[in-house]
């Protein structure tokens, strides 16, 4: 009597992408902009208690990105914003 073998199946490995290991993490996407307004939503968070994560922006095709395209050519960088809430409690603020 021929033996008959059993073939596991194996999901294939799901590579995920920069923003979607962020997002698992936790991070929350909130805006994409370049300077100075890059900076000054960077400090606004952290000064809310926020822990904040810039990644920098680089168009992928999809949508429109004639103004990003445009201020890179032009050598503007851009930058994605990702917050999530403080794991730990923020040092003594001396305002409050």
């Amino acid at each position: 009597m021929a033996e008959t073998r059993r073939v596991i199946p194996i999901a294939q490995a799901k590579v995920l992408s920069p923003e979607d290991a962020l997002l698992k993490q936790g991070w929350v996407r909130q805006t994409t902009i370049g300077e100075p307004r890059l900076t000054e939503i960077v400090n606004n968070y952290k000064a809310m208690g926020f822990e904040v994560h810039v990644e920098e922006f680089k168009t992928d095709g999809e949508g429109c990105n004639t103004c990003f395209d445009a201020g890179q050519e032009m050598g503007f960088m851009y930058g994605t914003v990702y917050v999530r809430k403080r794991s730990e409690p923020a040092g003594e603020d001396e305002l409050f």
